[in-house]
């Protein structure tokens, strides 16, 4: 929903000037079956809480306010993009973070194209029901993103990554989880036979099946190309008709 928000101001995405609003985004977000309009709504109220979102000053219609990214917004997700350039420059030896950081607005071009390519790409948002599962839990995102990033090596012989103890108290502690939500979250992934413990469940190495670990590659891996034809289409010498990017971000932030 943050891509979509985002795209929506940068670049117009649904076919409309650039800009957002409220119901623009809910419409947008149902439109494309990422959730429903009480729950796009729900998120848009909590950016506004965090402090990810601010109204603008002048709004000619009440019941279509416009909003812009703040700061501390814009900032997230340039990290977000200069995280996964690296990546990209460290598979080929490239230079896109480094022009990224020279050229800091470039973001306002690429980040609509990028979150289109995602939106649109059926295999990326559901690589897998085990991926599913924890990107559809409260915190299990970022419970998935620190499992995968303790795996050492795959045993072929039993399709296993052994990636040592995990706890339960661990779990919660570092995600702000409730060990009821913990526990229903591992013992779903447990009856799916893609994670278990080697011995007594939180108190024992765990391990990832092979299958898990290859739908979470796959998605990387597809998240990846997105953003990697994202800057060949702009910086490179295949270029492609890009969204229309007129808005600015807020001062400290790219713009163009």
């Amino acid at each position: 929903m943050a891509l979509a928000g985002f795209a929506l101001y940068c670049g117009g995405i649904d076919g409309e000037p650039p800009g957002i609003h409220a119901n623009r985004f809910a419409n947008y977000i149902v439109e494309h079956e990422i959730a429903s309009h009480n729950t796009a709504l729900s998120f848009i109220q909590e950016m506004l809480a965090l402090g990810f979102l601010r109204y603008l000053p002048i709004a000619n219609d009440r019941r279509a306010r416009p909003m812009q990214p703040t700061e501390e917004a814009a900032k997230q997700l340039a990290l977000w993009l200069s995280i996964h350039l690296s990546v990209l420059d460290r598979l080929d030896g490239g230079k896109r973070n480094a022009s990224f950081g020279k050229k800091p607005e470039l973001i306002a071009l690429l980040q609509p194209t990028i979150s289109v390519g995602i939106i649109e790409n059926g295999k990326l948002r559901n690589p897998g029901e085990t991926f599913d599962l924890f990107t559809w839990a409260n915190s299990g995102g970022i419970i998935m993103d620190y499992l995968i990033s303790r795996i050492g090596t795959i045993n072929t012989a039993t399709k296993k990554a052994i990636i040592g103890p995990v706890a339960f108290t661990d779990i919660c502690n570092r995600f702000l989880i409730s060990r009821t939500n913990a526990k229903r979250l591992m013992n779903k992934a447990i009856k799916m036979q893609s994670v278990g413990w080697t011995g007594s469940p939180g108190r024992s190495q765990l391990w990832l099946s092979s299958a898990f670990v290859e739908e979470y590659c796959n998605y990387q891996a597809g998240k990846l190309a997105i953003i990697d034809a994202a800057w060949q289409n702009t910086l490179g010498t295949r270029p492609i008709r890009m969204p229309s990017a007129k808005q600015n971000f807020t001062s400290a932030a790219p713009s163009r």
